[in-house]
């Protein structure tokens, strides 16, 4: 068993954000994935999905 390259770490990370990620999938995430990977991609892809809601608004607002 390999370990995950980045890229499929930010596609997991991605699915499991939109809710579509496979049990299949989730169940290799945990047997191959290291934690600090998914955890710092997670916080990652948070950072900028909350940036990216305040820039929307901000704008749409014209604030």
């Amino acid at each position: 068993m390999s370990k995950p390259t980045i890229t499929q770490v930010i596609k997991s990370v991605l699915a499991a954000a939109i809710g579509v990620q496979s049990n299949e999938n989730r169940q290799k995430d945990f047997e191959q994935g290291s934690l600090p990977a998914y955890i710092i991609a997670g916080l990652i892809f948070t950072v900028l999905f909350v940036t990216g809601l305040v820039f929307l608004v901000s704008t749409v607002l014209g604030k």
